[in-house]
């Protein structure tokens, strides 16, 4: 066992490392529509479409207990579809991987799978009809906005 006392650098980084643990990833304090305009600015040609509120989401989760403090859809020209994916913010890191558990468990069926991406507390879907390379271009940018 070491003597943490004899090595203050050891006790230093065992600090650090609990001190990481304990934060449970990166997060951000931008909400869903800033994360969409960064998205435009990091390589994706992402435009902001629908921003949700307490009474338009379509989920219900929007400000109720474990669900998203924000929530937008945007469009991308590469897909033929109303919308191409959506951005969901949430309090902490946890509350994000759960939705996107959550939401790769439905993927599960052809007809509801998508791109799903976490970075930190944000979860970025992805329409399944975006070619994988596209898509891919997604969380590259997530990756880029929330450090």
């Amino acid at each position: 066992m070491i003597q943490l006392r004899r090595h203050p650098r050891a006790a230093a980084a065992l600090a650090l490392v609990g001190l990481l643990t304990a934060c449970g990833g990166a997060t951000t304090n931008k909400d869903a529509t800033a994360i969409i305009g960064a998205l435009g600015t990091n390589g994706v040609p992402a435009k902001l479409g629908t921003v949700y509120d307490e009474n338009t989401d379509p989920n219900k989760l929007l400000g109720r207990p474990n669900g998203y403090l924000s929530k937008a859809e945007f469009t991308d020209s590469r897909v033929n579809v109303d919308k191409a994916g959506s951005v969901e913010v949430f309090e902490d890191a946890d509350g994000a991987e759960a939705r996107a558990e959550y939401i790769q468990a439905l993927g599960k069926t052809p007809m509801l799978a998508e791109y799903t991406y976490v970075k930190g507390n944000v979860v970025v879907r992805v329409d399944k009809d975006m070619a994988p390379s596209d898509a891919k271009a997604y969380e590259d940018a997530l990756n880029e906005i929330v450090e």
